[in-house]
């Protein structure tokens, strides 16, 4: 401890212990006085001197060398939310009200899920820390944590579209969708059916138990109309307060009809919740003058910026293997988390890039990962 401290402290110590001697003394003379019929004791004088001592004392106190002496220090609310499995300690704080400019400081832990593939598409396992970078806004970032997802707990929203116009592809969807849920969930896993016609419904809540799932599915009915990004949205909203690895499947033809948020409110409700989407676009017919292609775009979008992926379906053994594919990725995903570094910033959103070194894999990899992060909540 602090030499200089300990001095200070001594004489705390020191002062204190002459104060209540003064204190004893004037009692003991009060006591005195009053034994012998000389005097009452004083009490208005006895309790005025004590005030005083206490405000004496109080004073004194020496505070330790790593206290501030100025005003306490403000973080800004931070939308990336750690995760408590994976959290590690804070680092140590600068003081914004130092500086005449105002400082965004983010302590908390930003966690980045990456996939990697090879030219083929296929998932890559077995790379190391070493091989990653992570570059925040141009500048890079010291990877805190590095972990191979397998091991970690992971949440999944399926979000089915049950509108008129997929009605003829509910059978097949639903029985993937039953496959997909036997072939990815452990114990400490768990999977949320959703569906969404007008109207959005949780069919199913959290659970591992694949009965559970299995009667949700036979309970899914139709609807009329298409609310497509209330379904991310409030997908999204289910998985914020989950812990490890949020996933957020949606299966549906793109339209969307009836939606009470839009698009930027959805996809900014995934990104703070760090659910990774993954759309599964059924078309039955390519050429369909009733295709809804911004729809389309729309989910390749907000599949792109969450580290997630699309897929095109038509049949039954292209939705069961998109499942696959889902499902091989989830099993080799990468943890890359890191303390942002501080920096004065005007924009809520801070940008993120994940590389793969060249040196140490020399084949050519693709890195996919949620592009960023905001640094405040949003106000929907």
């Amino acid at each position: 401890m602090n030499s200089d401290f300990l001095s200070v402290l001594r004489g705390f110590a020191s002062r204190t212990l002459r104060l209540r001697a003064l204190v004893r003394k004037a009692g003991t003379a009060e006591r005195a006085k009053f034994a012998t019929g000389k005097s009452a004791p004083s009490m208005p004088r006895l309790i005025a001197f004590l005030a005083i001592a206490a405000t004496f004392s109080y004073a004194q106190v020496p505070k330790p060398p790593w206290a501030s002496a100025g005003t306490a220090t403000k973080t800004s609310p931070d939308a990336s939310k750690s995760v408590p499995s994976v959290s590690a300690p804070a680092p140590p704080q600068n003081d914004p009200q130092n500086s005449g400019t105002t400082l965004k400081v983010d302590v908390k832990l930003v966690n980045v899920f990456a996939t990697v593939t090879d030219e083929h598409g296929a998932p890559v396992a077995g790379l190391k820390k070493e091989d990653f970078s992570v570059i925040e806004d141009g500048n890079p970032q010291t990877i805190s944590v590095f972990d191979k997802e397998s091991a970690l707990p992971l949440s999944i929203v399926l979000d089915v579209d049950t509108s008129l116009s997929t009605r003829k592809d509910l059978p097949m969807e639903m029985a993937s969708a039953r496959r997909f849920a036997r072939a990815i969930l452990r114990p400490i896993d768990a999977l949320s059916l959703y569906g969404f016609s007008e109207t959005v419904n949780e069919v199913v809540p959290f659970t591992s138990d694949l009965k559970a799932i299995d009667h949700g599915v036979d309970r899914m009915r139709l609807g009329a109309a298409t609310a497509l990004y209330d379904a991310l949205y409030l997908g999204a909203q289910a998985l914020e307060s989950r812990t490890g690895r949020k996933v957020l499947v949606v299966i549906t033809d793109g339209g969307d009809t009836v939606s009470r948020v839009d698009y930027k409110e959805a996809v900014r409700a995934a990104q703070e919740a760090e659910a990774i989407v993954y759309s599964i676009i059924v078309v039955p017919i390519e050429a369909s003058a009733g295709r809804d292609t911004g729809g389309e775009h729309a989910l390749i979008q907000i599949s792109e910026d969450t580290g997630g992926k699309y897929f095109y379906a038509t049949s039954v053994p292209q939705l069961d293997a998109a499942f696959e594919k889902i499902s091989d990725e989830l099993r080799t995903q990468y943890l890359l988390a890191y303390y942002p570094s501080q920096r004065f910033s005007d924009s809520s959103f801070r940008r993120i890039q994940v590389k793969v070194n060249p040196s140490s894999t020399p084949s050519a990899l693709t890195v996919r990962h949620r592009t960023g992060y905001y640094t405040t909540k949003s106000k929907f």
